[in-house]
């Protein structure tokens, strides 16, 4: 522990090892947004209720607004940050914005994680696991059905295969990625 208060603490962060000074009360949430600059992070009831500060430690799902930062020294932290592989998204990046599942945008980078972890687990979901999924993020905006759908999406393109528009969104509805600007 230095004169400060802080000790330093190590973490892989989105592939990348960071050394951060940090005081034994620091959340995560609040270090990877205000010391490491990774906003996507968004700390929504502060509780672990909602979902907004979901990353990865080690692989698994974990409230960023609960976990003390000192807890996880020496662990792997994901975040949406690092889900797309440079301007190329991630499947399930992809599948939310082709799918319309987002409004507002704030419980996004916490389901975006979440979702991801349980296609690594669950390939081929029915929509009833997808649903049950997710209960753990709450969104205010899209009556989910949207969510859903996007992850029905991804779920197919992670396969490698193509998801039906019969499922839920008619063809001409999807966002092409390939034709439009961001």
């Amino acid at each position: 522990m230095s004169q400060s208060g802080k000790q330093n603490i190590t973490l892989v962060v989105n592939g990348t090892k960071r050394v951060v000074g940090v005081e034994s009360r620091s959340l995560l949430s609040d270090v990877l947004r205000r010391d490491l600059g990774l906003v996507g992070v968004h700390a929504g009831c502060e509780h672990g209720v909602c979902g907004a500060c979901t990353v990865r430690i080690d692989g698994k799902s974990a409230r960023s607004c609960i976990t003390l930062a000192v807890q996880i020294d020496g662990s792997s932290v994901d975040t949406v940050e690092g889900l797309a592989d440079g301007t190329k998204l991630h499947p399930v990046q992809e599948a939310f914005w082709r799918c319309n599942g987002l409004q507002c945008g704030f419980c996004t980078p916490g389901m975006l994680m979440r979702v991801t972890e349980f296609l690594e687990t669950n390939p081929t979901p029915t929509r009833e696991e997808a649903r049950e999924a997710i209960a753990s993020n709450l969104c205010r905006c899209t009556g989910y059905q949207h969510i859903i759908d996007s992850v029905m999406e991804a779920a197919a393109r992670l396969r490698g295969e193509e998801w039906s528009a019969t499922a839920g969104i008619p063809a001409a509805e999807l966002r092409d990625p390939t034709k439009e600007t961001r």
